[in-house]
């Protein structure tokens, strides 16, 4: 069992997102980084803690979800990604699913389906089964 909260970086442009997104995670007793952009996050990679989980929105400007997905695979970082969308591409749910995310949530989405997919991108931290089957919301 992890003895510290795990860290949940949340990259949406939309900081009004973002701040809601920090008041659920931390509801749920884990800590957050947000960041507006993905640039911005990549960029804190080098230096900062690395995150347990990432919530990262699908599209934004600059750099979209999925091209910060494929700089986090070109680096090698294995991160547990779960992708956030306002749109209902069915593109985007093959996407997700080809890029190896934990998950995809559909805005607006539950707190119990945020939940789910949170527990089962740490399950590995956590060394037990959730019980929890990811997959698209």
């Amino acid at each position: 069992m992890r003895d510290t909260p795990a860290l949940i970086a949340i990259i949406d442009d939309d900081a009004s997102v973002c701040r809601a997104l920090q008041r659920l995670v931390r509801s749920f007793g884990m800590k957050t980084s947000i960041f507006a952009s993905g640039e911005l996050f990549l960029l804190d990679l080098a230096s900062a803690e690395r995150p347990d989980c990432v919530l990262l929105d699908v599209q934004m400007p600059g750099m979209n979800g999925f091209e910060v997905q494929e700089q986090l695979a070109r680096d090698r970082l294995d991160l547990p990604l779960i992708f956030i969308t306002a749109h209902n591409d069915e593109g985007i749910e093959g996407r997700a699913s080809v890029a190896g995310a934990v998950g995809l949530l559909h805005k607006p989405f539950t707190d119990h389906a945020l939940m789910e997919l949170l527990q089962v991108a740490l399950q590995p931290l956590a060394g037990n089964d959730p019980g929890v089957d990811g997959g698209i919301r």
